[in-house]
């Protein structure tokens, strides 16, 4: 059986590429393992600065495989609670990745896709691709990946899109926030590059530490918020990296984290 990703690295980008076109890249527990795994790895490479999600064929991926669904059809609640749990974990482990995780949307995301495209920090889209939380269509109901959809697009558009399962267009995802940028296929790899590119110039220990800021501050007041900014920005600023960031904006050079990049 082959392997349901790959993962490739150019220098200090690494990418994680779905690779069941023949099933338009839908989970199973292959992939969902596969995926885990891959998070893991990436996310403790200290040579790795960025990671992008893609994957082959004409669609991003369809959600959930069919045999995978005729499988859970006649499993018990326990077997679904046991199997669910996984899917969420793996979810988990992309949204926590302590890199940048761009998304590269080249087509159909649905169901499950739309999960893995929400777990993205930065999701740039082809014009063509489309997008939908189509589950309610089946009976069931996007609820392991609620949470960081919720995240990304707010309760009105999650509660519209969630109860009606309609497909949307990469500008309706863009308007609500599910993608950050929506451009040609042909120009779709520039762009992606063009963000990484960006996130290459942040220091790294910074991004990982933002990325663990946001979901402690959200929904919180100022005042409530205040213990764990106040302590964030004291510890980032006397550490290594701050110091050599600062130094290095201070003496117009650039800094050392940046020596291989723009």
């Amino acid at each position: 059986m082959s392997a349901p990703l790959r993962i490739e690295r150019h220098g200090s980008v690494a990418r994680i590429i779905l690779d069941r076109p023949n099933v338009h890249n839908a989970f199973d527990e292959t992939l969902i393992v596969a995926l885990s795994g891959a998070a893991s790895e990436l996310g403790a490479d200290s040579d790795v600065r960025v990671v992008v999600l893609a994957s082959e064929g004409p669609s991003f991926s369809a959600g959930a495989d069919l045999n995978w669904m005729k499988r859970m059809v006649g499993a018990s609640f326990d077997e679904n609670r046991a199997d669910a749990e996984k899917m969420a974990r793996m979810f988990e482990a992309l949204y926590r990745l302590p890199k940048p995780l761009v998304g590269r949307i080249q087509g159909a995301a649905l169901g499950g896709g739309v999960g893995l495209t929400a777990v993205c920090d930065i999701a740039v889209a082809a014009a063509e691709a489309v997008f939908g939380l189509t589950e309610i269509r089946l009976g069931i109901l996007p609820s392991v990946i609620s949470p960081f959809v919720l995240a990304k697009i707010g309760s009105g558009a999650a509660r519209e899109l969630f109860l009606t399962g309609e497909r949307f267009s990469a500008d309706r995802a863009k308007e609500i926030g599910l993608v950050r940028r929506v451009v040609s296929r042909d120009g779709l790899d520039a762009e992606v590059n063009t963000v990484v590119e960006f996130l290459l110039a942040g220091g790294p220990e910074a991004q990982a530490r933002a990325k663990r800021l946001l979901p402690q501050v959200e929904g919180l007041s100022p005042e409530d918020a205040r213990e764990i900014t106040t302590r964030n920005i004291a510890e980032a600023r006397v550490g290594a990296e701050a110091q050599e960031g600062m130094n290095a904006f201070l003496e117009k050079r650039r800094a050392t984290w940046r020596k291989d990049n723009s």
